[in-house]
């Protein structure tokens, strides 16, 4: 899942942007009012954390020109502590509201909460733990295991598991990866997409008699149990 961060310190931008990478989402960070909407307005995101005071255009107003064409998940950070403030945040159209500091673990639980009320949520336990047939991924602990063995996967290759593994049945297209796992405009000159499903395929099936990963030609690669 990609995630838009609008966040005008950027150590703290920095800071969730490598966190939120770590717990496998993909991440674009921008720091400040203008640039924060049209990011918002023209990328494909599953949820925005949009800072509450911004340059340029601050966040209530990059909220109020959101939500007249977009309705993303957005969660507010903010530095101001009263209720009033939260109260006109969330009647702005938030989701919802985390006041700084905070502790990063409540940021990724409220994350969670919201992309699974928006039905892009973590399938199984609230948020941590994918299950494809006996595919495991941990997200949280970064392991993969098949059948109980440990798969040795690179950084990309578990992203990319990780993705199919959301979007389980769901054929997702050459591009659709590379803009969810590398984070560019897909290349038609270029074979590093299906490169790295062999190298993958190579690891959570071939050692295995069900294989998971197909290609669905002309169209992309979907995850699923098939029938043998």
């Amino acid at each position: 899942m990609k995630l838009l961060i609008v966040e005008d310190e950027v150590k703290l931008a920095d800071y969730l942007s490598k966190g939120l990478s770590e717990e496998g989402y993909v991440v674009d960070a921008v720091h400040n009012g203008v640039d924060g909407l049209h990011s918002a307005m023209e990328g494909q995101y599953d949820l925005i954390v949009l800072d509450g005071m911004l340059p340029g255009i601050d966040g209530m107003a990059v909220l109020a020109a959101l939500r007249q064409s977009r309705q993303t998940p957005v969660l507010m950070l903010t530095a101001r502590v009263r209720v009033e403030d939260r109260v006109r945040g969330l009647k702005a159209g938030a989701d919802d509201y985390l006041v700084k500091p905070f502790a990063f673990s409540e940021l990724v639980a409220r994350i969670e909460t919201l992309l699974k009320r928006a039905g892009a949520s973590r399938p199984l336990d609230g948020g941590v733990l994918l299950s494809v047939a006996d595919l495991r991924v941990d997200l949280a602990r970064r392991r993969a295991t098949r059948a109980g063995q440990r798969l040795d996967l690179s950084a990309k290759e578990f992203q990319l598991l990780a993705l199919l593994m959301r979007r389980s049945g769901q054929v997702l297209s050459r591009t659709e990866i590379a803009e969810q796992v590398w984070d560019v405009n897909f290349d038609h000159g270029t074979n590093i997409i299906d490169v790295a499903v062999r190298r993958l395929r190579g690891k959570i099936d071939a050692p295995f008699d069900q294989p998971l990963l197909h290609t669905v030609r002309g169209m992309g690669y979907v995850l699923e149990p098939r029938p043998l």
